[in-house]
This record gives structure tokens, C-alpha cells and sequence, in this order.
């Protein structure tokens, strides 16, 4: 069963939620709902912060990665104005229309950094732009 939208985000700021529920997915759509709710900046700062602490609370303390939550912010933000999207209820449709940021991150994030570069400890420590290719912010993307 999916957790609605507020039951999600108060599990996973409160350290309470079921890690079987922190899929990909899931992270994709905390992503996303932070960035309804936040100008970019701040929503980048809270995921990371709230990504690092669910996974230090799970003692997986080396699994966060700064540069790859906020390159993944950046390119949801992206998209979700280039696809003019910008509607707290349609997560489904932004995921539909996205399928490659839950099928493939990966081949997403190679479009704009070197392994290299995300696999180094700075990358994984704080926010390191792209080497290859920048993420491109639409000039409306500061709400």
C-alpha cells in the first residue's frame, strides 16, 4: 500500500519510516513534493539533510551521496518546468512522463558528470556541479 503524500514526508523527516517504503521511488517523489513546496535551494538543503539523517538512523551511514540527491533535485526541478507540470497531484503523470529518472538514474546523471567525479568523496561529502554537461535551471526555476 502506498503511503498518501503527508504520511510520507512526516515518516521520513521523523525517522519512522519503514525502510521498505524508501525506494527509489519514493525518494524521487519526497524529491519532488520538497520542490512543490520549497524554492529549489531550500528544497535541495532539506532532502539532502533528511536523506543523510534517515540514512544515518538506518546505520547506513556512507550510503548518502550529496551530489547525486542534488543532481537528481535539480533535474527533477528541470523537468517538472520544461514539462510545465507543476501540480502537487500529479506525481504519477511527472513519473510517467520521466520514466528514465526511476528506470535509469544512472544514464541520467553520466549525461553531466564523469564517474570519475561521483565516485570521488567530495562528490559524496557536498554539492559538486556537473564536469560533463550543467543542469540546466529555467530562468522562472527560482520560485
Amino acid at each position: 500500500m502506498q503511503l498518501d503524500d503527508e504520511t510520507l514526508l512526516t515518516q521520513f523527516r521523523d525517522l519512522s519510516l519503514n525502510p521498505e517504503n524508501f525506494g527509489h521511488c519514493a525518494h524521487l517523489r519526497i524529491g519532488w513534493l520538497y520542490l512543490h513546496r520549497l524554492p529549489l535551494h531550500e528544497a535541495c538543503a532539506r532532502m539532502c539533510a533528511d536523506t543523510r539523517a534517515y540514512a544515518e538512523s538506518l546505520g547506513a551511514r556512507g550510503k548518502f551521496h550529496h551530489t547525486v540527491t542534488g543532481a537528481l533535485m535539480r533535474i527533477i526541478d528541470v523537468r517538472m518546468h520544461t514539462a510545465q507540470a507543476f501540480n502537487p497531484g500529479a506525481f504519477d503523470a511527472f513519473l510517467a512522463a520521466n520514466r528514465d529518472l526511476l528506470d535509469d538514474a544512472v544514464t541520467v546523471l553520466a549525461r553531466h558528470y564523469s564517474a570519475e567525479l561521483l565516485d570521488s568523496a567530495a562528490a559524496r561529502q557536498h554539492w559538486v556541479a556537473p564536469d560533463l554537461a550543467p543542469i540546466e535551471i529555467p530562468a522562472s526555476g527560482c520560485r
